[in-house]
């Protein structure tokens, strides 16, 4: 799929599938018929039947799945908003291809390929507070390095990020499109002293009075207040949406990165689950904001998919009980009803 303008995305976003409702229906009965008490197995039970509606069969697979982790670097990084330089995007990513970072080990452990995708990091985003960050062309070009990442095969796709910065564009991108202004939205990332704070607040602020006359058009904003690696992010999450593959995003960025589609269209999140809530202050808000409820909870604020990386184990965890249990006929143990 090749997006020309933003309009395409936009026509794109009108006409995607809605996943399979005989396959969700057929997997729910299935768990009414395990050896268990119906709904004893809580929110696994519900992935089960998640996944099953995305994948079209009532007995979901896990044997294809890709992690996808963009990377990109920010102008507005010049600005003192984060606790690191830029560098360390550049340095990460060779860290991620040599096998060192958490990610890596994450993504071993769980049966899945990491596909780790850097765009343009010796080309830095425009400050937004003082210009667009990217034009149409560029951004475009960002979303379909996304698109194109994505197997069409996969049976789940997990999208993380890199980026310095990145938590700035991420604050960003929720106060230009939710409201709430900078205090809601812009916290403490990487570990920014209260100065540094202070720095990146008044940037989102700047920035939303600059670009005031684009807040009521999601992609305009993702355009001029975003980032390569948030475009990115939703280019993947748009094409595994037309191929019916089930999305685990992971933290703030990285769920930040696909408000403007929620903009878009009601529904444009079904296929995806929130991995885990960060403990970046502003996550626990904007998952509440999409209706998104988080597998997990542990304190993570790493990004790189790290957090979404293991509820993939959830996953597993899921789909051994829906297709290895024994139903009651086959164990031969009564039911509630006999």
């Amino acid at each position: 799929m090749q997006f020309d303008s933003l309009d395409d995305i936009s026509g794109f976003c009108r006409d995607l599938p809605t996943g399979d409702a005989h396959s969700a229906d057929a997997a729910a009965r299935r768990q009414q018929m395990l050896t268990k008490p119906p709904g004893s197995l809580g929110r696994l039970e519900e992935l089960a039947i998640w996944l099953a509606r995305w994948q079209a069969c009532e007995i979901p697979r896990l044997d294809r799945v890709t992690i996808a982790v963009f990377a990109g670097n920010h102008g507005v990084a010049a600005r003192g908003v984060s606790a690191y330089p830029q560098a360390v995007t550049e340095q990460m990513v060779a860290n991620f291809a040599a096998g060192g970072a958490a990610i890596n080990q994450i993504a071993r452990l769980a049966g899945a390929e990491l596909k780790v995708v850097p765009i343009e990091l010796d080309r830095p985003t425009r400050d937004f507070t003082v210009a667009p960050a990217m034009d149409a062309d560029e951004f475009l070009r960002a979303v379909d390095v996304g698109y194109r990442t994505v197997p069409e095969d996969a049976d789940l796709l997990v999208v993380g990020e890199m980026g310095i910065a990145n938590t700035t564009t991420a604050a960003m991108l929720c106060a230009a499109l939710l409201g709430g202004g900078a205090a809601r939205w812009a916290g403490r990332g990487t570990g920014v002293d209260d100065a540094g704070l202070a720095r990146k607040r008044a940037a989102v602020e700047t920035a939303l009075d600059f670009h005031r006359a684009i807040s009521s058009d999601p992609l305009g904003v993702a355009t001029a207040l975003g980032g390569r690696e948030l475009a990115a992010i939703a280019g993947a999450v748009l094409a595994a949406r037309r191929h019916q593959i089930p999305v685990l995003l992971d933290g703030f960025v990285a769920t930040a990165a696909v408000v403007p589609l929620a903009r878009l269209r009601a529904g444009m999140l079904d296929h995806c689950r929130a991995g885990h809530v960060s403990a970046e202050s502003a996550h626990r808000a904007l998952l509440a904001e999409l209706g998104l409820d988080p597998l997990l909870d542990l304190d993570m604020r790493l990004g790189e998919a790290s957090g979404a990386g293991v509820a993939i184990l959830l996953l597993r965890a899921a789909l051994a009980c829906h297709a290895g249990m024994a139903t009651f006929a086959e164990a031969g143990v009564s039911g509630a009803d006999e």
